[in-house]
């Protein structure tokens, strides 16, 4: 699985730099390079994983330059969910031809002092970074593309007035620490107590929704919160399915 975890980690990284400073071409550059020399650390270096390699780079490209378009209008919010999914799907499908990882990272793993990283191997920690990773910045990526895919929410009205995000104010910060707290808590076999995180969040947000006046307004913010968080939701409880295949 060490391929489609520099995938997810080559996206994470993209999406990341974008958050930090959202300079055209940059960010989807850092993390098509940042998933090579990660990739090359792990000692992933067979033909087969130098031609995955650069395959993963130009996915992480692509990626970044259609979230560019589809947030600007240019294309479909579609398209980039579809290079997301297709790309996954991809990784999924060749994962049995990638070489095990190691490498530097591996040496690193087995000297460590920490007995909870030592105890992993180079391709469970690459698939655990990946899904904590994209729990980040991707994650709120994921969900606007699906907001404005299914036409709850105009990209191009992002940030102003009429904007359902900026009427619920938190979600960009909620979300990653909502995905990253379901994971973590899936991971240590809490099911359960994630389950009450979710239930939280709607008991939370409900006096919120139901302040508005404007029906036509408490339906929109009704809809934009439960897509979002559905699909938000989708993104944690995936990389928990990842993590436990």
């Amino acid at each position: 699985m060490s391929w489609l975890a520099l995938l997810l980690i080559g996206f994470a990284l993209a999406d990341l730099a974008h958050s930090v400073r959202p300079v055209r071409i940059l960010p989807q550059c850092i993390g098509a390079i940042g998933a090579i020399l990660v990739g090359l650390l792990a000692g992933l270096t067979s033909v087969g994983d130098i031609v995955a390699l650069m395959l993963i780079a130009a996915a992480v490209l692509a990626w970044g330059q259609t979230v560019t378009s589809g947030f600007a209008g240019r294309i479909p919010a579609w398209v980039p969910l579809l290079v997301f999914g297709a790309s996954l799907v991809l990784a999924v499908l060749l994962a049995g031809l990638a070489s095990p990882a190691g490498g530097s990272l591996g040496e690193w793993l087995e000297s460590t002092p920490l007995p909870l990283l030592s105890d992993l191997s180079a391709d469970r920690a690459l698939l655990l970074a990946a899904a904590f990773g994209i729990q980040l910045s991707t994650g709120n990526v994921l969900v606007r593309l699906v907001l404005a895919a299914t036409g709850t929410v105009n990209p191009l009205r992002h940030g102003l007035v009429d904007d359902p995000e900026t009427q619920l104010k938190g979600g960009r910060l909620l979300g990653p620490m909502e995905r990253l707290f379901i994971l973590a808590l899936g991971l240590g076999g809490h099911v359960t107590a994630a389950s009450i995180v979710v239930a939280a969040k709607g008991l939370l947000r409900f006096p919120e929704l139901s302040s508005r006046r404007d029906q036509e307004r408490i339906h929109l913010l009704t809809e934009y919160f439960l897509v979002g968080s559905f699909a938000s939701w989708l993104v944690a409880l995936g990389s928990l399915v990842l993590l436990h295949a």
